[in-house]
């Protein structure tokens, strides 16, 4: 991995692993709040490639862009790949009935001059599908979304992310766990990519309404947020379906602070569940473009760690139909 850049006023030339780049107003501040400008999140990608690139490879990519920074409503998502796109950069293409060309051709991050082409687009999220090519029908992630109300305290939170994992860990299930960026926690399950995505969504909502039940007094499956109570936490299951999204993991989120969908260990959580916080907000401020780099750096990627692992679904849904019926 090299890298040399020449800077003249805000635009700068580099070349990344051989490819010659021209970045743009790379003295952009796209975090007012923060100062943070267009230079710093490229830097930051830059930084964390060796851990997030193994999650972008192969994936399908919508971009979440902000030319003018988080404090402008003129922000849009990209899933087309752009016209001046490099032929470098990866890409596929999947019909779309919700295109009037019929087809979508989507960007693929595969290397790191693909990460720094799409910083400078200002695509400060990056979206990620739940399967990678050639194999889009069949899911290889599934992706428990647990979305605190705002009068959730954080220990709940946490203690509903240790209920799933201890449900999941009862079937045979090793999940992993992130910080969402904002103001949850996302619980996924790496999965073989063996079943299409009607037997994935039909897993996921499985484990949601068994986990209702064993928590009930502080989790929701209420999809209407009016309708939600605020003291609880939404065990969102549907979001798992071809061509849906979720936020990968190292991704920067577009707010204040410029916090990071953070990976973490099950040690991270348990520490959660002691906390008095009334609501989750300064916990999962924690992680952003500022220290993820530093942590990443000595400690590598909690995932990892953790053991990142394919899984098989035969097994668990047997024992569930044995334990939770």
């Amino acid at each position: 991995m090299t890298a040399r850049t020449t800077r003249k006023s805000a635009d700068v030339q580099a070349v990344v692993d051989g490819r010659a780049l021209k970045l743009t107003n790379q003295d952009k501040v796209l975090f007012p709040a923060d100062g943070y400008t267009k230079g710093d999140l490229i830097a930051y990608y830059r930084a964390v490639a060796p851990v997030l690139l193994p999650y972008l490879q192969g994936v399908p990519l919508t971009m979440e862009r902000y030319p003018d920074g988080i404090a402008v409503t003129r922000a849009f998502w990209e899933k087309q790949i752009p016209r001046f796109a490099p032929d470098w950069v990866g890409r596929v293409t999947v019909p779309s009935e919700h295109s009037a060309r019929g087809e979508v051709t989507f960007p693929i991050c595969n290397d790191e001059a693909t990460l720094v082409w799409i910083g400078n687009l200002a695509a400060i999220t990056l979206h990620i599908w739940y399967s990678h090519v050639p194999s889009l029908d069949t899911p290889d992630v599934i992706l428990f979304d647990l979305d605190p109300g705002e009068r959730c305290p954080l220990a709940r939170l946490a203690r509903v992310a240790l209920g799933l994992r201890d449900e999941l860990e009862r079937i045979g299930i090793a999940p992993v766990v992130k910080t969402t960026g904002g103001y949850g926690l996302h619980v996924l399950v790496p999965l073989k990519p063996d079943y299409d995505y009607d037997v994935a969504k039909g897993f996921a909502e499985l484990v949601a309404r068994h986990v209702h039940t064993v928590l009930p007094d502080e989790t929701t499956l209420e999809r209407t947020l009016a309708r939600r109570p605020e003291d609880r936490v939404y065990l969102d299951w549907v979001q798992v379906g071809k061509g849906k999204t979720y936020v990968a993991p190292f991704s920067v989120r577009a707010r204040d602070g410029a916090t990071v969908s953070m990976p973490l260990g099950w040690s991270e959580v348990e520490a959660m569940r002691r906390k008095r916080a009334p609501e989750t907000t300064a916990e999962m401020r924690r992680w952003t473009i500022a220290n993820v780099p530093g942590l990443v750096a000595k400690a590598g990627d909690p995932w990892k760690r953790e053991g990142w692992k394919p899984q098989a679904l035969e097994g668990a849904l047997s024992r569930a139909r044995s334990l939770w019926e």
